[in-house]
């Protein structure tokens, strides 16, 4: 998008002249003799059979300058964990597939959980903390970046443009996180970040005032997005969720430890889309609603942490502030569909923020309900300092998984 803004209080890097994908990429090709790049993507065995990750897959066959790759594999049985290592098995650099379900690494789960320290929530969460774990594993100083396994429009501009803004050595920052326009089909998507996020973090702004916390989280254009990249001198002391709150925990984390001049987002693409996830009017366990509330409890989660005292009239409070807030919003979101000859659907909408709403008591509730809640992983530095070797062990249970199960 032709855009030069900044606002807020991270650097915005803007796509504003299509910059060649060779002169991109021949620039990394230089950076990774510095720092190696290793690109993380998280997976469930069921997304092989799917055509986004086979484009994903066929797209980065013609990626040179990748150090490594891992794929974090889900809910996977021994054949699917064989197919797994056979899918990746033409790419240009190394891939190592860390079994999640395997017997070697539910072996180190078990050991994790003796010691307190094992992440008990299935899910995207727990992949991408023993992903890390395994990279760190590797040692050494390296630049890793993480998207899903479900981007229908993936292309090698994507992952150059979210590599590069750590990678170069001049830049100095040590995460940068990737935003686009979420629309397809000939309408808009991101219905939790566009009706959800924006207004209850603009409705926090106007209740309990302007924290930095707040005026950070409003500077990210996509603040759901499921692309990043970060040092991995940074990965030690992340401590993420668990739970649907994964992508905002990251950036509370990032927030938590640095300076914002070390943080910066890039424009990835101007159209991007992945699998959707059903709204779950009926079940809050699942869908959009299990994640709206998973995110809202983990904006609440923080802002106790600066001393906000939040109680049952606080989020009645809130509740009510934001949804004047997203109903105006879907008033933007029509006039700016309308103008772009987007389909728009204003019944549809208003039940998002309906449900939305719902969910902000919820998520409330719920933190009141369980103040002793410990929602984060632990980060990989006490980890060690438990277990001391055990990045051996999951270095060695990775390698051997390979070996055993990769012979034809």
């Amino acid at each position: 998008m032709a855009d030069f803004f900044q606002n807020g209080s991270i650097t915005t890097l803007h796509n504003m002249t299509n910059r060649s994908l060779a002169s991109l990429e021949s620039e990394l090709l230089h950076f990774r003799s510095r720092r190696p790049l290793v690109l993380t993507i998280p997976s469930l065995y069921s997304e092989l059979e799917r055509p986004a990750l086979q484009n994903i897959v066929n797209t980065l066959k013609d990626v040179q300058y990748l150090h490594h790759m891992v794929i974090g594999l889900d809910q996977a049985d021994e054949a699917g964990y064989r197919h797994a290592i056979e899918y990746f098995k033409d790419l240009p650099f190394p891939v190592s597939v860390v079994w999640n379900h395997g017997p070697r690494m539910l072996k180190l789960h078990n050991q994790l959980r003796e010691n307190g320290l094992a992440p008990e929530e299935e899910g995207k969460g727990k992949n991408v903390w023993y992903s890390i774990g395994y990279v760190l594993s590797s040692g050494g100083d390296m630049v890793v970046a993480s998207h899903d396994a479900d981007i229908t429009t993936y292309s090698r501009e994507l992952l150059a443009r979210l590599f590069y803004p750590v990678a170069n050595p001049q830049f100095g920052f040590y995460f940068c996180k990737g935003y686009y326009a979420r629309w397809a089909d000939d309408k808009l998507n991101g219905r939790v970040c566009r009706l959800l996020v924006t207004p209850l973090v603009r409705s926090l702004q106007k209740i309990v005032g302007n924290l930095p916390y707040l005026e950070y989280l409003d500077s990210f254009r996509y603040a759901l997005a499921g692309e990043f990249s970060m040092r991995t001198s940074v990965m030690k002391d992340v401590r993420i969720p668990s739970d649907w709150g994964l992508e905002v925990g990251i950036l509370t984390e990032m927030q938590r430890t640095f300076t914002t001049q070390r943080i910066c987002q890039v424009d990835l693409a101007d159209k991007y889309d992945h699998k959707h996830q059903d709204l779950s009017a009926t079940d809050h366990s699942q869908g959009l609603s299990k994640m709206a509330t998973d995110i809202a409890k983990a904006v609440f989660r923080k802002l106790s942490t600066y001393g906000v005292v939040l109680s049952t009239e606080t989020f009645r409070t809130i509740k009510s502030t934001y949804y004047r807030q997203a109903l105006d919003m879907v008033e933007s979101y029509r006039k700016d569909a309308v103008f772009n000859g987007l389909d728009y659907n204003i019944h549809a909408e208003e039940k998002a923020v309906e449900l939305f709403a719902g969910t902000i008591m919820e998520a409330g509730n719920h933190f009141l309900e369980n103040p002793m809640e410990t929602p984060f992983l632990p980060c990989w530095r006490r980890v060690t300092s438990a277990i001391p070797e055990f990045y051996n062990l999951i270095n060695d249970a990775v390698t051997k998984d390979m070996r055993q199960y990769g012979k034809s």
